[in-house]
């Protein structure tokens, strides 16, 4: 990835139009914060394009930037020239956020699958899947190498990581659980440090680093590749400083001015990874800051999404809405366009996700045709998994890894396995070591209309 091509300077534009004596006044007043497609473009882009009648590609950038101007709004977070970060809202982020606030946080989307999710059976099972896997996609992000099946298996069993990637991965889960449990209280530097300490513990060459800011000696800069520098960050002497404002403007402490929630979480997000506090793990603290801001704002939804999962597929994007701010003038729109975009499409995988797992439940409830008083016999936790094991002959059921999937006890777990292995013959039921293992048969249907029968002879 390049560093995008700088701007030119608009003062320059505008005495090289003066010295010319060319009349496009009304030209450049004429041009809007984005292009006739409604894309906000930046000069890397521009100047690829082929601008209005009368102007040159720099002449339309000037006008471009004047109309700009006249809509920025200024923030209490400051660049490394001490000049504020910036933003617009054109028409597309207007329209995003309108959807945003339909969608994710006080009313719900109209058709079962979202629905669903307030279901306070289903919801505990949703929020498990997705804390594994926004912990497993924003590691992988960061360079962790570990197969999507490999992890979820290690945070499913309870058992220890067995290398540096998995131990990211299970810093990212308890760093998830953290931030919920941290979303109704108001975000400190502390607490940003112990969400750091939390994210990297036993993952850094050097472990002391964890939960502490780079210092000067730290040579600390965000890299491409092949090793070239794209980005250095802020002087480590201005850290704390600040941090304490990252607080404030999370907190609505400094500004009057309001600032729409989603646009707010954004740019925390944005503003953790530019100020880059941390020798490592700053992408990770920045996304998961994010997911605090918008959980503490009521944005409910969003515990069930992973936006790492859609960074992860296209991470350059994600790099070049950063370089674009830092080349032009600390205009943070281009992020925020690019993020809603993001959580856009993570929300529609979530609706895609959800519809599957209805059709599913709707598969094992299928099989169950003919048996209501089977169907009444068995929670959903235990309809999911027949299911399963419908579509898996052979597969191995642990107590644990149920417990971890759904977010339930032991106890619960364990009855409901065997419940299906003791009472209904649904799973067999074999001795590992000193516990008991569960496996589905392959014969699963025929002992499903065994269940149902003796369900019918015994009413």
């Amino acid at each position: 990835m390049k560093v995008p091509l700088n701007p030119p300077e608009t003062v320059k534009i505008f005495q090289k139009i003066a010295e010319s004596e060319k009349d496009t006044f009304e030209a450049l007043l004429s041009c809007g914060i984005t292009d006739s497609r409604g894309r906000y473009l930046h000069w890397d882009q521009l100047r690829h394009r082929e601008p209005p009648q009368k102007l040159t590609s720099e002449e339309w950038w000037l006008g471009t930037k004047m109309a700009r101007k006249r809509s920025y709004k200024n923030m209490d977070l400051k660049g490394k020239d001490k000049t504020p970060f910036v933003f617009t809202t054109p028409d597309f982020v207007l329209k995003e956020l309108h959807w945003l606030d339909q969608n994710t946080a006080g009313s719900f989307f109209a058709d079962r699958p979202i629905n669903d999710i307030i279901n306070p059976h289903l919801k505990n099972t949703y929020l498990i899947r997705s804390l594994v896997e926004e912990a497993i996609k924003s590691s992988q992000l960061e360079g962790a190498a570990t197969t999507v099946k490999v992890a979820k298996e290690m945070i499913r069993q309870g058992r220890k990581p067995q290398d540096k990637s998995e131990q990211m991965i299970l810093n990212n889960f308890h760093a998830m659980q953290f931030i919920r449990e941290c979303r109704k209280d108001p975000l400190t530097p502390s607490m940003v440090l112990e969400l750091h300490q939390i994210l990297t513990e036993k993952t850094l060459d050097n472990p002391d680093d964890a939960g502490k800011y780079r210092i000067a000696t730290d040579d600390v800069h965000v890299v491409d590749g092949v090793g070239d520098v794209l980005y250095t960050p802020p002087d480590a002497k201005e850290l704390p400083e600040r941090m304490e404002r990252l607080c404030d403007f999370a907190n609505s402490y400094v500004s009057d001015m309001f600032i729409h929630p989603v646009i707010k979480a954004i740019l925390l997000h944005f503003a953790l990874a530019f100020d880059h506090p941390f020798v490592d793990g700053n992408g990770r603290t920045a996304r998961a800051l994010f997911y605090w801001s918008m959980s503490s704002q009521g944005y409910w939804l969003m515990e069930f999404i992973s936006i790492s999962r859609i960074l992860k597929q296209a991470p350059a994007k994600y790099g070049k809405a950063f370089l674009y701010t830092e080349t032009d003038e600390n205009d943070t729109t281009y992020f925020i366009i690019h993020q809603l975009k993001v959580i856009r499409k993570a929300i529609n995988e979530l609706k895609i996700f959800l519809n599957k797992k209805v059709q599913d439940l709707k598969t094992a409830e299928e099989l169950l045709k003919g048996g209501e008083n089977l169907r009444a016999k068995l929670n959903y936790r235990q309809l999911a998994l027949l299911r399963h094991a419908f579509k898996s002959p052979g597969f191995i059921y642990k107590i644990n890894e149920h417990q971890q999937s759904h977010g339930v006890v032991y106890q619960t777990a364990r009855n409901d396995l065997l419940e299906m292995s003791d009472k209904f013959r649904l799973l067999d039921k074999v001795k590992e070591g000193r516990r008991f293992v569960f496996i589905s048969p392959q014969n699963l249907i025929e002992r499903i209309e065994n269940a149902k029968k003796q369900l019918r002879n015994s009413s």
